[in-house]
């Protein structure tokens, strides 16, 4: 097959018959050997149900629907596992990434590239949304000693061998984003436009994003544990030398009694660095459990036009 299109879908059975629609009137343009898989992550709403109708009537139409709502990534990775294109594209469903954008990834890509990633030049997302993107790349940019571009999201086009290696990397919390940037390959990226969302609004709270910056930040750099070694050390040097100077001024009689505030103000304080440290790696050995459990990060519970 020339070309697979995943996208994750969550509670968007408005804008699913536009989706489907805008697809295939971008892909026909490329070929007309393609797939749609659609892969619903158990939303609350029938958009399962207008899956099943429009794969009814359209071959090329693949459903999948998840046991449960695992969420957005591990919702695309279920699509990529069943994709049989030689080149993946991975779009989100409320048509901020535009179809319409698909035929200029699959030039770029025919130039030798396997990786060809969507830019968003002019986001339209609220201010505050862009603000976290830029500030979480940032920090995870530092904590990872590597480069990453907040205008860039899951929309692209991928080779079919860069996608078996993302396949491969079984890590329980799932990035997409980040494991493409890892395993390599040669990419660029090409500048797209952005558009509104169609309709509703996005299913991530800043609860949500917040959770899912802290866990992907933990899952994927041991950075926050070198910084607490270093934090440590400092703290003793600095203790260590104003042990000297307490030392020192109380043999040359310029304190005779020590001071309750300054030994309270230390013992709380050295607790809490502690009681911190401790908690940072209590996380870490909390993911190792999660990862040695081996469970599957995500479940296909029915498919239509595919045999599991």
């Amino acid at each position: 097959m020339k070309l697979s299109i995943v996208s994750p879908v969550y509670k968007a059975e408005k804008i699913i018959p536009k989706l489907v629609e805008r697809i295939e009137k971008s892909v026909a343009l490329i070929s007309s050997d393609y797939e749609i898989i659609l892969v619903e992550d158990c939303g609350p709403d029938k958009s399962w149900e207008v899956i099943e109708l429009i794969a009814a009537s359209n071959s090329k139409v693949k459903g999948i629907k998840l046991s449960k709502n695992f969420g957005q990534h591990p919702a695309i990775n279920a699509g990529l596992s069943v994709a049989q294109g030689e080149w993946i594209v991975v779009m989100d469903c409320d048509l901020q990434d535009q179809p319409e954008e698909i035929e200029k990834l699959y030039n770029e890509a025919l130039k030798g590239f396997d990786i060809v990633l969507a830019s968003r030049s002019n986001r339209k997302d609220g201010f505050l949304k862009k603000l976290s993107s830029k500030f979480f790349f940032t920090v995870y940019s530092y904590l990872t000693d590597s480069k990453f571009d907040n205008s860039i999201a899951n929309f692209g086009i991928y080779n079919q061998k860069v996608i078996k290696e993302v396949l491969k990397m079984n890590d329980y919390i799932k990035s997409f984003p980040l494991f493409v940037n890892w395993v390599g390959f040669k990419s660029t990226t090409v500048e797209v436009e952005h558009a509104s969302r169609d309709s509703g609004k996005t299913s991530y709270t800043y609860s949500k994003l917040l959770s899912l910056a802290f866990n992907t930040i933990i899952s994927f750099s041991n950075k926050p544990l070198k910084l607490f070694v270093k934090f440590g050390m400092t703290i003793s040097l600095i203790s260590f030398i104003m042990g000297l100077v307490t030392v020192f001024r109380y043999c040359t009689g310029a304190i005779s009694v020590l001071g309750y505030s300054s030994l309270m103000v230390s013992i709380w304080f050295l607790s809490g660095v502690i009681i911190t440290i401790i908690g940072i790696v209590g996380i870490y050995i909390g993911k190792i459990f999660d990862q040695t459990k081996g469970r599957n990060s995500f479940i296909i519970a029915k498919t239509t036009n595919y045999d599991v």
